[in-house]
């Protein structure tokens, strides 16, 4: 029988290699077993002490953005530029004792987690597991308490490194009285600084509680940490975070030493870590949560840990095990590595695979709570195979993950969330919940069908709504009257283009909405919103619907010089369509910017992508709007822009999705369901523009305009073919619709002649026989907007409204040409 050889330890800083113990695999270093589960269970390593001296452990990974698809700019990895932190700077949070009422945001429910009996959860032989077992000197930490020889490990004695001793066994029973007021009723589970136990509060109402106390008596560190957490713990009050009772002592009658209990509210309910275990797919293997479900979670993690970071404390060890679920409501569990911002000396306590990359080295912050939060909703939502080793600090390639395939927001934001420069990553807890709102505003509407708006912090609403129409048809029986001649169509496309309301497209006019005014498309992205911490917020306020010319009078006034008066000053330049005096207003801003006077700020590189599209760099207007979408991932602005950017460099596909994924999520972007539709046309897809035109709402001043589009959507095919008579149709019912909805008379009879030239042209085809719905009505002559469907009746009807569009002429030449339009359509009659 061949030996099978000992594989390497997954661990990077790790040199041992896995060795059989007892039918199971551990490193003879580490101690630890590796980590791919048959079943995907999640099994993070306990939390353990992370010593400060020591130099950061591995490499922190670079974001893994080269996998990504760079999808309009073809460009390599952007950074995410740093931004304004939230009101109260980086320890910012919600400082209120309040929590949102249900998980979810109110945008997506979560089931239930019951309260179950407390006594059920008592363990009926508690005992650490041996591959848990370690040494709890924070220099050591070497594995103890392991079998040797086939004799089962020992759960009290010496560590054989260091000589410190160690016990596993707990020190309280059942029955046990405590303080003399908390009776013990059993063992819940082992955390990463001791044994927790049930209890009853006897003086108290009989109220469940919670004693947790020393992994190790012996060590005085780990005392240390407790009494740290007696005198400010107890003081933290919120709905998403455990209340601290009470701190007391109690004798061992065992040893005579007097041992530490924290007594904490009991939360009964399931931690995330089972809620996730407990999801299995008919193979067995672990089924990731839904990425709202995550995401509620991680925004009712993010409200707890603002308010801790308000209060000037890190959570520091946030993770699937830490967090429960009660009822609708998620807590924080296991307050044991909490400490003050400016603690520089407390031991860190955090967990591989969650805590972030700097911490060794540069002590925990906000933005490595945040870190471990992004970490934690990994976890959750894919099948995180190496989190603790392989990739303990970065995230896999995208290419293989799906949940990032199908929500890239989501990915951003974890991207962003676990920067390796912590400097670029969200700048508080509230800036984080906000942008996962967001993601999870997307990810709702998109599974849902219905949008979920909501007002930006960030970014003003759309500004107006460029290039709506549809050119009309070049005449009505276009594929056989057109044949008269260049001249003759050139004429036909003036008259319909005067009716429109667009300019002439040209006898070679393709099946699409008109091409794209460019500049004005960047003027009509959403502007962001001035930063209220500027000296000129005030005064920029109030020229936010100010003519270029008033701007150029105004600003010289203004009370001080500003980065936000200069970049009112650069859009003034786009305005004014000056755009050479633009570029230099931007070139101005990053010299002074890359001389350190101005900081790195999102606004100015959005603006870039403004001057840069608006002057045909396509390409660097991608890249600057890619870069705004890693930085805000939750926003829709910038995927509006993207959008923009990848339909003018022909990345049909690119545009759709992040027209859509716009669309999906608020209809008040218009500007998306004609981008959408734009692009759909032109990919050939009639359907898919159509249904976009379609879905604009009552509500929207652009109603009209967008049913009128889709129309003329619908008579774009020349082809005929079955689809045709129910595009005829639906065509007419929608003219029939409009008019009802207060449609004028002159643009009703317009419609009127492209569907009956439309249906003239099927007919004259050769479909004769076919009926414009498909063989459903009666036998007698099918009507289409007041005519029979044949030629004779076609003609009848288009003279009808070219003569009626005569009399609406405002010139003599357009009323010529319509007279001339309808005696040619007129059939041949005795009279």
């Amino acid at each position: 029988m061949t030996r099978r050889a000992a594989a390497a330890c997954q661990r990077r800083e790790c040199a041992g290699r896995y060795a059989d113990a007892g039918g199971e695999r551990y490193c003879d270093v580490c101690g630890r077993a590796p980590v791919v589960s048959p079943l995907g269970l999640l099994a993070a390593p306990p939390t353990r002490l992370t010593d400060r001296t020591a130099p950061a452990t591995g490499t922190a990974a670079t974001r893994l953005a080269a996998g990504r698809d760079r999808h309009a700019a073809g460009h390599g990895p952007a950074r995410a530029l740093p931004s304004v932190p939230a009101s109260g700077g980086t320890g910012s949070g919600t400082g209120s004792g309040s929590a949102r009422g249900r998980l979810g945001a109110g945008l997506v429910t979560v089931p239930d987690v019951p309260r179950p009996d407390p006594q059920a959860a008592v363990l009926d032989d508690p005992e650490v597991p041996e591959r848990k077992r370690f040494c709890s000197r924070s220099d050591c930490g070497a594995p103890v308490g392991r079998a040797r020889g086939g004799a089962a490990g020992t759960t009290e004695g010496f560590c054989a490194a260091c000589g410190h001793p160690y016990s596993f066994v707990p020190k309280l029973r059942a029955g046990d009285v405590v303080h003399g007021q908390y009776e013990v009723a059993g063992c819940l589970a082992h955390g990463g600084l001791g044994w927790i136990y049930l209890a009853v509060d006897r003086a108290v109402s009989d109220r469940w509680v919670v004693l947790k106390g020393l992994l190790d008596t012996g060590d005085e560190e780990a005392l240390a940490v407790a009494v740290s957490e007696r005198r400010f713990l107890a003081e933290i009050e919120h709905a998403n975070i455990v209340r601290i009772y009470n701190f007391v002592e109690h004798l061992d009658p065992a040893t005579g030493s007097r041992d530490g209990y924290l007594v904490m509210e009991y939360v009964g309910g399931t931690s995330l870590k089972d809620l996730a275990n407990a999801r299995r797919t008919h193979r067995g293997r672990r089924d990731p949560l839904p990425v709202e479900q995550a995401c509620a979670y991680g925004i009712e993690a993010l409200e707890a840990l603002g308010h801790l970071h308000s209060r000037q404390l890190l959570y520091c060890d946030f993770k699937v095990d830490n967090a429960i679920q009660q009822g609708d409501q998620l807590k924080l569990i296991d307050m044991g590595a909490v400490r003050r911002m400016d603690d520089e000396e407390s031991p860190i306590y955090g967990t591989i695979g969650y805590q972030a990359p700097e911490v060794a080295a540069l002590g925990p912050s906000v933005a490595s709570d945040l870190y471990t939060v992004a970490r934690t909703l990994a976890v959750l939502t894919f099948d995180f195979q190496g989190y603790t080793n392989v990739f303990a600090d970065s995230l896999p390639d995208p290419e293989h993950i799906e949940v990032f395939r199908n929500h890239e927001s989501f990915y951003r934001l974890l991207v962003r969330a676990t920067d390796p420069d912590r400097d670029r990553r969200f700048g508080s807890a509230d800036e984080m919940a906000a942008q996962l709102t967001g993601v999870l505003r997307e990810a709702v509407a998109l599974r849902s069908g219905t949008p979920r708006p909501a007002l930006s912090q960030l970014f003003g609403p759309e500004l107006r709504v460029v290039d709506t129409a549809l050119p009309a048809t070049a005449d009505g029986g276009g594929s056989r009257f057109g044949a008269r001649g260049r001249a003759r169509r050139r004429a036909a496309w003036r008259a319909a283009a005067w009716l429109a309301g667009t300019a002439d497209p040209g006898a070679d006019a393709g099946p699409g909405l008109r091409p794209v005014d460019v500049p004005a498309a960047v003027l009509a992205l959403p502007v962001p919103q001035v930063d209220p911490a500027d000296p000129n917020a005030g005064f920029l306020a109030g020229l936010v619907a100010a003519a270029p010319a008033e701007l150029a009078a105004a600003l010289p006034s203004a009370p001080a010089d500003s980065r936000e008066l200069r970049l009112r000053a650069l859009r003034a330049h786009l305005e004014d369509g000056d755009g050479s005096a633009a570029i230099e207003a931007l070139a101005a801003l990053d010299e002074e910017d890359g001389a350190g006077h101005l900081p790195g700020d999102w606004r100015l590189m959005w603006h870039r992508g403004l001057v840069t599209l608006a002057t045909g760099d396509l390409k660097g207007a991608a890249a600057a709007f890619d870069t705004v979408y890693d930085t805000f991932p939750g926003e829709p602005a910038p995927k509006l822009a993207l959008a923009l950017c990848a339909a003018q460099l022909g990345q049909l596909d690119t545009a759709d999705a992040y027209y859509r994924l716009v669309w999906a999520t608020d209809r008040s972007f218009v500007s998306a369901a004609f981008g959408l539709a734009r692009v759909r046309l032109e990919a050939g897809d009639l359907e898919g523009a159509v249904a976009a035109l379609e879905s604009v709402p009552e509500t929207s001043i652009h109603y009209t305009a967008a049913r009128i589009a889709a129309v003329r959507a619908r008579l774009r095919r020349r082809a005929a073919h079955g689809a045709r008579p129910a595009e005829l149709r639906a065509a007419a019912e929608q003219v029939e619709h409009l008019a009802d909805f207060g449609l004028d008379d002159r643009r009703r009879e317009q419609l009127t002649t492209e569907v009956l030239g439309s249906a003239l042209d099927w007919v004259l085809s050769g479909s004769h026989g076919a009926r414009p719905d498909g063989g459903r009505t009666p036998p007698e002559q099918p009507v289409l907007l007041g005519s029979t469907l044949d030629e004779r009746g076609l003609r009848f009807g288009l003279e009808r409204s070219y003569r009626l569009l005569a009399r609406m002429a405002r010139r003599g030449e357009e009323r010529i040409e319509l007279v001339e339009r309808a005696n040619r359509f007129r059939p041949r009659t005795w009279v």
